[in-house]
């Protein structure tokens, strides 16, 4: 039996955002292997300068990250939409072990199958020391 991840592809306004909170709600479980159950078994990734291939390449990726970006929470919104693709822009905030505070902003670009999971993820990803006191999400 093939996998599948509803809403399916071609997207309309309702399901594309559908899509995007779905997204946001997993990650912020910070389960990698929940997270990783969205993507094809040969999803490629581009996240920052890192290139990540396969459903077991990304979990490893999720673990180390979370490993290490402590109080971790995001927040997406979508930003276009057409057939099988959807752009998003997102930001999350965390902490290092240093007790460091950091915005991180960025956008992404989705290309699922038809079985509505992604086949890609292209993100582009920029780091911002803030001070607590400048937290937005909680």
């Amino acid at each position: 039996m093939t996998e599948q991840k509803p809403p399916l592809p071609p997207f309309n306004e309702e399901t594309a955002k559908q899509k995007v909170q779905m997204a946001e709600d997993a990650w912020n479980s910070k389960d990698p292997v929940k997270v990783s159950k969205a993507y094809t078994i040969d999803t490629e990734w581009r996240n920052r300068s890192e290139f990540i291939n396969g459903r077991a390449e990304v979990q490893q990726f999720l673990e180390k990250k979370w490993a290490t970006e402590n109080g971790y929470k995001l927040k997406k919104e979508l930003w276009g939409f057409t057939g099988n693709r959807i752009a998003v822009r997102f930001e999350y905030e965390y902490h290092n072990e240093e007790g460091q505070w950091f915005r991180a902003y960025g956008n992404e670009n989705w290309e699922f199958d038809e079985h509505g999971l992604m086949a890609k993820r292209y993100a582009s990803i920029n780091d911002l020391a803030i001070e607590e006191s400048e937290r937005r999400l909680k």
